[in-house]
């Protein structure tokens, strides 16, 4: 097949548009179809897959963390965005929150930094100083994160996710 497209048909197709366009006005819609060129509306998403892929995931976080918890599903969404776990494997979402859980619970370290920064994270928006963990020290009564305690939510999400909870 040639790509060579028939000068006279192209002409022939400008020369109708033309003719259709005289009696329409220019909106807005209009102006973005155009801007995003031919094809653009065709039932591809203007959502690219890896944002679809970390909506999923707050979806899936948000129907199991309590509405105190947000702090914390904020980081976790927050961390998972910036990981290559979801670069790796963006078509399969719930499969990146799986590994990022598990890779978050083989490291203390790892484990460490997610409590830190939801700590933070609920000090900002609680307008409070944050309480953090301190080595040898029992945590704080007040502090909504603790390694226990995120330890355990990942854990929950880790049996859930296994249980082929996907709804």
């Amino acid at each position: 097949m040639s790509d060579n497209k028939n000068p006279q048909q192209s002409q022939a197709d400008a020369e109708l548009e033309r003719e259709i366009r005289k009696g329409q006005k220019f909106t807005v819609a209009e102006a973005i179809g155009r801007m995003a060129g031919p094809g653009a509306m065709k039932g591809v998403s203007p959502v690219t897959r890896m944002k679809q892929a970390t909506v999923e995931i707050d979806n899936w976080l948000g129907c199991r963390m309590l509405a105190s918890d947000g702090p914390l599903q904020v980081v976790t969404l927050r961390q998972i965005e910036r990981s290559e776990i979801l670069l790796r494997d963006f078509e399969q979402p719930l499969s990146v929150l799986t590994a990022f859980c598990r890779s978050i619970l083989d490291s203390e370290y790892l484990l460490k930094e997610l409590v830190r920064e939801a700590d933070v994270e609920w000090g900002q928006s609680q307008n409070e100083k944050p309480h953090f963990e301190t080595e040898g020290v029992p945590p704080n009564p007040d502090d909504p994160y603790t390694s226990a305690s995120v330890r355990k939510t990942l854990a929950g999400f880790l049996e859930q996710l296994a249980a082929g909870d996907t709804r």
